[in-house]
């Protein structure tokens, strides 16, 4: 990804911007990837419960979240290259996550929701879409300088804002998502080996403060467990232990639509939102899995097609931004369901349950589509230089 951006880096000038040339229409490959997940999601949730309210709250968040997309699909974007709208956002994303710790609805230890009556509000996936947005605009002008050093600080306090507002709270699996955000831009926008080696070690003296000051003692039992799993199964180690079961107990075809046994009979907890994907691999199997991976590699895909062809440095790194805010939630939520990384309470992308991180998902992905609108034509030549590099 590094060397197909670098393409659209000549110099310092904007390669091949055409304002006026539109693409119009919704990008339907990655569109129609969507919905087969939003599908098995709620099919998953309406399978284990009795009453299925999982199920139907869901469903009108997935129809609340579509309407949005098509309508933010039609709305110029271009006014989010504006320096002052990315700060005001930036700074609205702040004064809601401080809003928290004064209305803050607790859940699992975390005062992460704003309630308002029939519905909640969690302030963090906003802040992750603002993230994206504000990156994407400070490394839009500042590509040719990203070996300074001083770029990278500056784009970092950003993200550790956000970092610090967010796992105060306690919200570690968010906050590890803001940061492999940033990182991701990072690399994105060039970083040299030096510097990237430099920031491994700021990460290392950061997570040792964090465990030594930051971290509740529920958090540490989470690494504990990551590193020892089998040490307290039946306390800090049980969502992990019963997730890893339900993932193998599926094999190659799985058990079947509602014939999950970890799920069905509640051995496994969270099953709805957390732990999502073992449910769903508990009934569909290697081959289920295999098909989601396939949908999940489509939307990447798509993305990154559409972000190459942004007019300007910003949809640019603002489509990669995206790319990246996916990858990240797959690789985290997948990585704990399978046991490959410490339980973090992260949404899978579609399928979990929650309405706001599906109505992040889907605002991400319609300002993509906007931008789309007004993207630059790739010559045929163009682009398969940019795949495969020049002949």
């Amino acid at each position: 990804m590094p060397r197909l951006l670098k393409n659209f880096f000549k110099k310092g000038t904007i390669y091949g911007v055409s304002s006026t040339s539109a693409r119009s229409g919704i990008d339907w490959w990655l569109f129609g990837a969507t919905i087969p997940l939003l599908c098995a999601g709620l099919v998953t949730m309406y399978s284990f419960t009795g009453d299925n309210s999982f199920a139907l709250h869901q469903l009108i968040w997935v129809v609340f979240s579509l309407v949005l997309f098509f309508l933010v699909s039609h709305v110029d974007m271009r006014f989010l290259r504006s320096t002052r709208v990315a700060v005001t956002l930036f700074s609205a994303a702040c004064i809601l996550l401080v809003v928290l710790f004064l209305v803050g609805k607790v859940s699992h230890g975390a005062a992460s929701w704003i309630s308002f009556g029939l519905f909640s509000f969690q302030p963090s996936d906003m802040a992750k879409l603002v993230l994206l947005i504000i990156l994407a605009k400070y490394f839009s002008r500042r590509h040719i300088e990203i070996a300074n050093m001083r770029h990278i600080i500056v784009s970092g306090l950003y993200a550790a804002i956000l970092f610090v507002l967010v796992i105060v709270h306690p919200d570690l699996g968010s906050a590890m998502i803001i940061f492999l955000i940033w990182l991701g831009m990072v690399m994105i926008s060039g970083i040299s080996k030096k510097h990237l080696l430099v920031m491994l070690g700021l990460v290392i003296v950061v997570v040792s403060l964090l465990w030594n000051f930051g971290f509740k003692e529920y958090q540490k039992d989470r690494i504990r467990n990551f590193v020892n799993p089998l040490a307290d199964i039946h306390g800090a180690g049980y969502n992990a232990y019963q997730s890893t079961i339900a993932v193998g107990s599926g094999q190659l075809l799985g058990k079947g639509l509602g014939y999950g046994t970890q799920s069905r009979l509640k051995f496994l907890p969270e099953y709805q939102t957390d732990f999502i994907f073992a449910a769903f691999a508990e009934e569909w199997g290697f081959v289920g899995v295999l098909i989601m991976f396939s949908l999940f590699g489509v939307i990447i895909w798509r993305i990154i097609v559409n972000a190459e062809r942004g007019a300007t440095n910003f949809e640019i790194l603002y489509g990669a931004g995206v790319a990246v805010f996916f990858i990240v939630h797959i690789a985290v939520n997948v990585g704990m369901n399978i046991h490959l990384l410490p339980v973090t309470g992260t949404p899978l992308p579609f399928m979990s349950y929650g309405g706001t991180h599906l109505v992040t998902e889907f605002l991400a992905l319609g300002i993509l589509m906007a931008m789309r609108r007004y993207a630059r034509p790739v010559h045929k030549d163009v682009a398969k230089n940019e795949f495969i590099g020049p002949q």
